[in-house]
């Protein structure tokens, strides 16, 4: 940390930023202003103009007009390594390390120390390592291979790297998507101490919960035009929320009128080594049913053996009394079992593929004859759930990846809503979308509910299974460990269950 920062002094501003790309105007006259010692939360959704003012204070996208100060003077970054030497350090969502090096060479990766031509000086590289460690209060190898590191580790270093260059403003974006709740807590422990020493901490977050355990002060952007800014915790959530979408949520979890009926997901002692370990479990239709767990627990395993998308030791799966036999994605379709998978971007959507194609690839077989696809049909299919879903985009055939998350990831529930399923098992399906478009998927699933559908809804957003679950699993160590209805539940409850100080 460079000293001589008092408390509250301006250390980075932007002033009235505009920036535009062909038939996008990103930015619209967006200002900024971090200072010593705070975390200043970002909140904005998805396509609001974040990632575009991020990338203009780190030096990525030169404004088209407007300023950025670097306390009292204006600047002008050539690139990132301009903004980085001024102490401008950002942390991407998708982390920029070498898996191949190690820690050290990472944290000194592009400043190595020397001690003569073409000698790197390795002790004074472990040396800068453990110092920037230290400062961090984390035990991490400096002679570790980073691509052996979990998340929560890689992210500490991309942090202490940071420190390394004696940054005076960190910039993070969505630090917590990949993270335990454990590594998360550990994460806000390291900002709280790098703001009492007087740290700038911009923080970028979809969720409010971590903005009102951390932000000093956040500034919410809509559509690329600068909104305000707010004190934290003062402000009411429903003020943010209608700050950031322009319109008041009635409800963030709406309530739903679903009658309960036959049992339509039936696994009984599903097993695989020690990933799963004799689960069993039921979901009614018009039931929705959580999934809790901390990482690693066996969650995600447990969707992809119930589709048989992974082999299994032993176990079954029923689908509306329709037995599927393991390992037969295909059998699993024909019973109605459809998977709406955490990372979309990769399991999910082919991004550079248009959103016709990404909406019809899962009922191509019903779009045609003898191998031919109707174009018309296909058209018509692709139409119809991009008016169901309110989909936003210019065009069918516009590239899935230009779209926002939470328009991606109703692209992706449209694919699996056009076969027609009777259960519906989602991964993480608000992942990486902002307040706004989590208020419709939450309203899709009720829907879906009402109509008499069955949903297995893994999450790791405790407010969230709280929020639209009739009853709540919870998983630790491949097992089963508890069962909450919706009156049982509590954040309480089931986190001391999911760490095995109870059980419910």
């Amino acid at each position: 940390m460079k000293a001589g920062h008092k408390p509250g002094q301006v250390l980075l501003r932007a002033v009235d930023l505009h920036k535009s790309f062909p038939g996008v105007r990103a930015l619209q006259g967006v200002s900024l202003e971090v200072r010593s010692g705070e975390i200043h939360g970002l909140l904005g959704e998805n396509g609001a103009g974040k990632s575009t003012l991020i990338k203009c204070l780190s030096g990525l996208y030169r404004p088209d007009s407007g300023t950025i100060w670097l306390g009292d003077r204006p600047v002008s970054w050539s690139g990132p390594r301009d903004a980085l030497r001024a102490g401008i350090a950002t942390i991407h969502q998708e982390l920029s390390l070498a898996p191949d090096l190690t820690v050290m060479e990472n944290i000194a990766l592009g400043r190595e120390p020397v001690r003569g031509p073409g000698l790197i000086a390795w002790r004074e590289m472990e040396a800068l390592a453990r110092e920037a460690l230290g400062r961090l209060g984390v035990a991490i190898d400096p002679r570790a291979r980073v691509g052996d590191l979990g998340v929560g580790a890689q992210q500490m270093v991309e942090i202490a790297r940071a420190l390394s260059v004696d940054a005076r403003v960190l910039i993070l974006d969505e630090p917590t998507a990949a993270l335990t709740q454990a590594e998360a807590e550990r994460l806000f422990a390291v900002l709280d101490g790098l703001r009492a020493r007087g740290v700038g901490i911009v923080y970028i977050s979809h969720r409010l919960e971590e903005l009102y355990r951390l932000c000093d002060r956040v500034t919410v952007i809509r559509d690329g035009t600068y909104v305000g800014t707010y004190p934290m915790p003062e402000t009411p959530e429903a003020t943010l929320v209608q700050a950031m979408v322009g319109r008041p949520l009635q409800d963030r979890f709406p309530r739903r009128q679903a009658a309960i009926g036959e049992e339509a997901l039936t696994v009984r002692d599903l097993s695989r080594g020690q990933v799963l370990q004799g689960i069993s479990l039921t979901v009614r239709r018009g039931e929705v049913v959580g999934v809790a767990g901390l990482m690693g627990a066996g969650r995600t395993e447990l969707a992809r053996a119930i589709l048989g998308l992974d082999p299994v030791d032993r176990g079954s799966v029923t689908g509306l009394g329709r037995p599927v036999p393991p390992g037969n994605p295909r059998a699993a379709l024909a019973a109605g079992l459809v998977y709406v998978p955490e990372d979309r971007k990769r399991q999910g959507l082919f991004l550079n593929r248009s959103v016709r194609e990404n909406l019809s690839l899962a009922s191509l077989g019903r779009l045609g004859r003898l191998g031919w696809i109707s174009p018309r049909a296909e058209r018509e299919l692709a139409g119809r759930w991009v008016r169901e879903l309110g989909v936003r985009t210019p065009s069918l055939e516009i590239q899935v990846a230009t779209l926002s998350g939470g328009n991606q990831q109703k692209v992706l529930f449209g694919r699996w809503l056009a076969t027609d399923p009777q259960v519906l098992i989602l991964d993480e399906p608000t992942r990486g979308v902002d307040v706004g478009a989590k208020a419709e998927i939450y309203r899709l699933i009720n829907r879906l509910a009402e109509a008499g559908k069955a949903i297995l809804m893994i999450s790791s957003e405790l407010p969230e299974l709280l929020g639209m679950c009739d009853r709540i699993l919870v998983m630790r160590a491949g097992r089963l460990v508890g069962e909450f209805s919706r009156s049982e539940a509590s954040q309480e409850a089931i986190m001391r269950c999911a760490v095995g100080a109870g059980a419910g």
